[in-house]
């Protein structure tokens, strides 16, 4: 497996005259197969919520995209299962997939129970699992739950995903109903480089667990960091300098390893794009064309189980002229409007919880805007509506919600 590397400014020209100039530079990678890659088993770990708010038609949705998975999984591949309410059990132990019959057996039996939600028991033996399994494979969790974490402990919850994430183990999130703490959920897969995925209806389950299993099978590349080493006279924003706009939208932690500012990535997928947008700030620099920074990923390779290999170094330059026309690069306005419809939806949000409705219907329309401009109009059309109904005086539903958080995040297709 390869890596590609491409790094544009928004506008690669700059005006000699000016002493402080602000541009973004987007990086996009993706793998691409070599003749000699082989296919990468999977190592999967679902870890599900079974409390009494799972029963009838959600669990047993639920327990049909699970089988549905497990018939995907091919020989080489592994599945365990962790299921919880108020406490966590192993449900299925890591292991080859074998005994199709008995796995989907005990899928099957699975009903759901009295109890409230403890999704950091739950995370902490799903990681355990994958744990067993994850040596030359893609290694993945699925977390799904329709309620609050009752314990309360969400930091740990947290501090579980970056710990997830460390041992190059991804996990996504599913929002089952409209009970769901969307911010918790949000920040796991943040955190643990994954997806968060809303399943309103039960009858989506078999589509959104499916959808995340395809990502899962498209991932070429793990445990990802982009290095970026920034030229004298070049320095990051130093408020949110880093984010990821593409497939969702994440504001990236970012790490100094000594000259070089450093940002785990997590997977690289073969046909999906992963972007990342920094914000920079220029100083004086002298007339032609210079060098702004050097941009290169490090990667592991688990079809070829070889860690921290190096992409080819990407030099970043500019022109730096006395007679400035500007050159708007239409890829990055494009990424630039994906981080604007995140963050004006944030600011929505906030603004909502303080009891400003009228700010946040003002700010929800800006997102909407955002989003047609970017052509994105599912996302419009759900953002527009919130803000139409709370200008109505109407209340936003849990479910209007959580869409419009998805939206802000990602492109629908």
């Amino acid at each position: 497996m390869k890596l590609s590397l491409q790094a544009i400014l928004s506008d690669p020209n700059f005006d000699l005259s000016v002493n402080n100039t602000q541009r973004q530079l987007a990086i996009s990678i993706s793998a691409f197969p070599s003749e000699s890659d082989a296919d990468v088993p999977l190592n999967l770990c679902l870890i599900l919520d079974y409390s009494a708010s799972m029963r009838g038609k959600p669990i047993k949705t639920v327990k049909q995209a699970a089988i549905e998975l497990v018939d995907r999984l091919k020989p080489g591949d592994r599945i365990s299962i962790i299921t919880f309410n108020h406490h966590a059990k192993v449900l299925i132990p890591n292991q080859d997939i074998t005994d199709l019959e008995n796995i989907k057996r005990k899928i099957n039996a699975l009903k759901a129970t009295w109890g409230g939600t403890v999704i950091g028991e739950g995370l902490k033996l799903g990681i355990e699992e994958l744990g067993k399994g994850k040596q030359e494979r893609i290694s993945q969790g699925f977390l799904l739950t329709d309620g609050e974490n009752v314990d309360g402990d969400n930091d740990r919850c947290l501090k579980l995903a970056k710990l997830a994430a460390s041992y190059n183990l991804t996990i996504n999130t599913l929002g089952f109903g409209e009970d769901w703490n969307s911010d918790l959920l949000e920040k796991i897969a943040d955190a643990a480089g994954g997806n968060l995925a809303y399943i309103e209806h039960p009858e989506q389950a078999l589509d959104q667990f499916s959808r995340l299993f395809n990502k899962m099978q498209s991932v070429g590349l793990t445990n990802s960091y982009l290095l970026l080493d920034l030229m004298p006279n070049v320095r990051l924003a130093e408020l949110k300098p880093i984010a990821q706009v593409a497939p969702d939208t994440i504001e990236l932690p970012i790490q100094k390893e000594g000259e070089k500012w450093v940002v785990r990535l997590g997977d690289v997928m073969k046909d999906i794009d992963r972007v990342v947008l920094a914000n920079l700030y220029f100083g004086k620099f002298s007339a032609g064309k210079q060098a702004i920074a050097h941009v290169q990923v490090r990667y592991d390779d688990p079809s070829l189980n070889l860690q921290n290999l190096y992409s080819d170094l990407v030099l970043v330059e500019a022109n730096f002229v006395s007679s400035y026309q500007p050159k708007a690069d239409p890829f990055v306005q494009q990424q630039i409007l994906a981080l604007a419809k995140y963050r004006q939806t944030q600011i929505a949000e906030t603004k909502l919880q303080q009891g400003d409705r009228a700010g946040a219907a003002t700010m929800l329309q800006t997102a909407a805007k955002t989003a047609l401009q970017m052509g994105d109009k599912n996302a419009a059309t759900v953002l527009q509506t919130s803000a139409t109904r709370l200008q109505s005086g109407e209340e936003l539903s849990e479910a209007d919600k959580k869409k419009t958080r998805i939206v802000s995040k990602t492109v629908l297709k």
